[in-house]
């Protein structure tokens, strides 16, 4: 059934129970002082402290804005005031993560939208024929919706313990996602608001991550821990799985070419993995860069591989027809991070990760040049885009999974922002 649409209290009870994360043995040790207890109850019932100590930095301001987006402790003012005055005291704005932004004369806009339910890590949202964008929660173990011509959203809860990756469309409309939590995908069906879920064969297919159709309604998808591809043919339901030939390979992003040849990036390994379609027999096509990961790829009109190489902070091109890998050095750096990935009208469009704040980078590979522009993300910089799809008209649906935004991008010329 839909969700209601007021944001809801989350607690640090509640959430560790669920979540599975957070609690003093994966938390990371947070200096003396005030309000330490409080952080280390409150904060770690949905993360880690390594997301505080590895942050940015913040005005109390901003704190009090960040964690709004996370729980509502407006109920509880000196508790509320005790957690954003201990993190603004020992984690100020620092500017130890400077994004490098590059000016140009391309101009962009974008249109927000904040998403009802606190603490989801709203994701990869995805545009239907009709103009509907959906996309998945994660912590909030839910799919939404959005009609962008009212603002409208609905979000409907998935069986306990799914906690969505990622979510795709089928030609009839269903809305597909991968259970990465519970070694499940299944959809959900809009008309009638049923959900199907499908359980991987083998016990050891625990997260089902990303997942894309091929023109014959095949539904493939990775699974990263497992270091698995799955294909299921929904018509009969089978599934059948495979794992690359490298151990720790990590499949994470998935895409299919013009022949309908699925590809897919290794978030393990300086690699891009071909899969055949009829046979599943796995092709590993190995990139120069020693420290080389790639979280996500994607695929040009003219047949070109684009990938981000997340490890070492560069963008990177294979050919499939002559295998040459052309590499070049991302703005930010090698420590930028690379994450989401898609190429628009022959222009490539990724954000940098690891600094702050996330930026959204267009690169022309007729001119080799970059610019890039600062994502929204109300006053704070928290990111972070982890997967972005062209629309139907071709401009661009990201996100900001930490502060519960689903964003659209219009790329093809507006009013400036920057």
């Amino acid at each position: 059934m839909p969700k209601p649409l007021i944001p809801c209290l989350l607690t640090a009870i509640g959430l560790t129970t669920a979540l599975g994360v957070g609690g003093p043995s994966q938390a990371q040790s947070l200096p003396d002082g005030d309000g330490r207890d409080l952080v280390e109850s409150v904060c770690t019932g949905c993360h880690n402290t390594n997301q505080i100590t590895r942050s940015s930095g913040y005005t109390q301001a901003q704190w009090l804005e960040l964690t709004g987006t996370m729980i509502d402790l407006s109920g509880d003012p000196e508790l509320r005031d005790g957690i954003t005055g201990y993190l603004a005291t020992h984690f100020p704005p620092s500017g130890n993560r400077a994004a490098t932004l590059v000016p140009g004369s391309h101009t962009i806009a974008f249109k927000e939208w904040v998403v009802p339910t606190l603490g989801q890590r709203s994701r990869d949202p995805i545009e239907a024929p009709d103009g509907t964008i959906w996309w998945t929660g994660q912590w909030g173990n839910l799919i939404g919706k959005i009609d962008p011509a009212t603002g409208e959203m609905t979000e409907y809860d998935l069986p306990e313990g799914t906690y969505p990756h990622s979510v795709t469309l089928d030609a009839e409309g269903k809305v597909w996602y991968t259970g990465n939590k519970n070694g499940t995908v299944g959809y959900l069906n809009p008309a009638t608001e049923e959900i199907t879920v499908y359980e991987m064969p083998d016990p050891a297919a625990r997260d089902p991550h990303t997942a894309i159709f091929d023109d014959q309604g095949i539904y493939w998808f990775t699974l990263q821990h497992s270091n698995m591809i799955g294909r299921l043919d929904p018509a009969s339901g089978d599934i059948k799985l495979v794992s690359p030939p490298t151990p720790g390979s990590k499949p994470y992003g998935i895409k299919i070419d013009k022949d309908g040849t699925p590809w897919v990036a290794c978030n393990g390994g300086a690699c891009l993995l071909k899969i055949d379609p009829e046979t599943m027999a796995i092709t590993e096509v190995k990139l120069p860069t020693p420290g080389t990961t790639v979280r996500r790829l994607d695929i040009a009109g003219d047949g070109m591989i684009w990938y981000v190489n997340s490890g070492q902070g560069k963008l990177g091109r294979y050919d499939p027809a002559t295998g040459a890998i052309t590499e070049w050095d991302s703005p930010s750096g090698p420590k930028s991070h690379p994450y989401a990935i898609a190429v628009v009208d022959g222009i490539v469009w990724y954000n940098e990760s690891g600094v702050r704040p996330d930026p959204l980078v267009r690169f022309d590979p007729a001119t080799e040049t970059f610019q890039s522009w600062p994502i929204p993300s109300g006053n704070v910089h928290a990111g972070i885009i982890r997967h972005m799809r062209a629309t139907g008209d071709g401009n661009l649906l990201i996100h900001q999974s930490s502060t519960n935004r689903i964003i659209r991008v219009d790329v093809k010329g507006a009013p400036a922002t920057q």
